[in-house]
């Protein structure tokens, strides 16, 4: 179960959400983090989740702005990783312990 105690509390349409949940089970932290975070390096242990919140604010204002640049599958695709991350860090959090 994916512990989202640290994530805020986000009310977003059904439609966003539900496609985020499916995307979960093809959730490829090595792929999918470099891509949407525009990092070069490899992925180290680091907790990701202040920039995956701040990139969803960005993404959620230009989709209630109908912003012409919004992307609806970047959204989706920003939500499966920010529901993903807690899980994906938590085996390193507990090592570290």
């Amino acid at each position: 179960m994916t512990d989202q105690t640290h994530l805020p509390q986000i009310r977003r349409p059904r439609l966003l959400l539900s496609a985020a949940r499916f995307g979960l089970q093809g959730y490829n932290r090595a792929a999918a983090l470099p891509r949407i975070l525009g990092l070069a390096a490899p992925l180290d242990d680091m907790n990701y989740l202040p920039e995956l919140v701040q990139l969803e604010a960005e993404l959620e204002a230009a989709r209630t702005d109908r912003a012409a640049d919004y992307s609806a599958g970047r959204h989706v695709e920003v939500l499966i990783a920010l529901l993903a991350e807690p899980a994906a860090t938590a085996p390193a959090a507990a090592s570290l312990s």
